[in-house]
């Protein structure tokens, strides 16, 4: 195969959607004897980019077969200061034509986009143990390790958590959110200028706050807060794509029917919901933006994180409620409901600068350990 026979274009919807997703189904079938979930993008390919201010998706197409996808987004943040970066996410190549320098090439057509839109960095996110991936942006095309936030997970059980009732939890509106978001996150690694639009989404299903019994009357008046407090958003994100399980042995089938029996013959066993329809697509609540201050902050972080799974519990198209949180967050891990089983404890960004200019403070920013919080913006979970 001669590279120069290999087309890289801008993604066609009434072209390639269906070879998109034929792509996608040979991506899937991988010689694993472990659980991993797909992605059911449900007939919308763009769907994970949709929502971002600027996104592309290329295609790579030889003879006439889509061989190669890669997806791009593009959005101003906090990093030392403003700063425009571009985000890369959904790289597949067909696995016949892998190790032949498709990703690579999909990769450099999307940074030439970048560039082409003033880019100052490119970053994308992957499993620390994905070695082809690592070795891909890493070793080949000089991507740094950058951050190692967690994916923590929770499923939605079938019984309500409960919730202290010396906490008051309540909803605020988008604009007092966006007043506290950049007050308090304003200095964030990778908070989103245009946090404003975020809060304003459809998929935003709204900022609720956590205080003591009795602090809710005056939260916020006269520009005064209580010593503890904590807050956060919704992004439904079943609303953009499902997950599924894409492969798993015959024990976790057999595991799954043998949940909906126990779930029906002994509700008070709280089975988590994704187990008792282990293999049906499903969707799941993103909590971003947790913010929390004051000694006794935990708690109300967890008072949050439970008022949420209760909220999914009534959503039957939600079966697991997720975050994200960097390493400077690992004080507040504890009081966020996960299974280490289905969390990630390390995911790994990596991150490259774009322009000569940027190396400087782009070395400097790599060397040192991470700072501050980072955001991770629901648009691109």
């Amino acid at each position: 195969m001669a590279f120069e026979d290999i087309k890289v274009r801008s993604y066609d919807g009434d072209l390639d959607r269906a070879r998109l997703e034929l792509l996608e189904r040979r991506c899937e079938v991988e010689p694993s004897q472990h659980v991993f979930l797909f992605t059911d993008t449900m007939g919308d390919p763009i769907s994970r980019i949709r929502n971002s201010p600027l996104y592309i998706m290329l295609v790579a197409e030889l003879n006439h077969e889509l061989i190669g996808v890669i997806q791009g987004s593009i959005k101003v943040v906090t990093v030392k200061d403003l700063t425009k970066v571009g985000y890369i996410l959904g790289l597949r190549v067909s696995p016949l034509h892998r190790r032949k320098g498709i990703g690579s090439s999909l990769v450099q057509h999307l940074e030439e986009w970048f560039i082409g839109n003033q880019v100052d960095y490119a970053y994308m996110a992957t499993e620390k143990d994905n070695n082809a991936s690592v070795n891909l942006f890493v070793n080949k095309l000089h991507y740094v390790k950058f951050r190692t936030p967690a994916i923590l997970v929770h499923p939605v059980k079938s019984q309500p958590l409960k919730i202290s009732s010396r906490i008051e939890i309540f909803k605020i509106s988008e604009e007092n959110a966006e007043y506290l978001y950049r007050r308090y996150m304003g200095l964030t690694e990778f908070f989103p200028a245009d946090i404003d639009q975020v809060l304003r989404n459809k998929l935003s299903l709204g900022t609720w706050v956590a205080c003591d019994e009795g602090e809710r009357g005056h939260f916020g008046q006269n520009d005064n807060f209580p010593t503890s407090w904590a807050m956060l958003s919704v992004w439904d994100s079943g609303g953009l794509f499902k997950l599924r399980i894409g492969k798993a042995p015959v024990s976790c089938l057999v595991y799954s029917k043998v949940s909906k029996l126990i779930d029906k013959a002994f509700a008070c066993f709280n089975m988590p919901a994704l187990l008792c329809s282990m293999f049906e697509p499903f969707g799941f609540y993103f909590l971003y933006g947790v913010h929390h201050e004051g000694p006794m902050s935990g708690k109300m972080v967890r008072a949050l994180c439970n008022y949420v799974h209760n909220m999914a519990r009534v959503d039957v198209d939600c079966k697991m409620v997720v975050t994200e949180v960097g390493s400077y967050d690992e004080r507040v891990r504890a009081h966020i409901p996960h299974w280490r089983l289905l969390s990630c404890l390390e995911d790994l960004w990596c991150i490259k600068p774009l322009k000569s200019e940027d190396r400087e403070d782009f070395n400097e920013l790599t060397r040192i350990p991470q700072a501050r919080p980072l955001f991770v913006d629901p648009r691109e979970v």
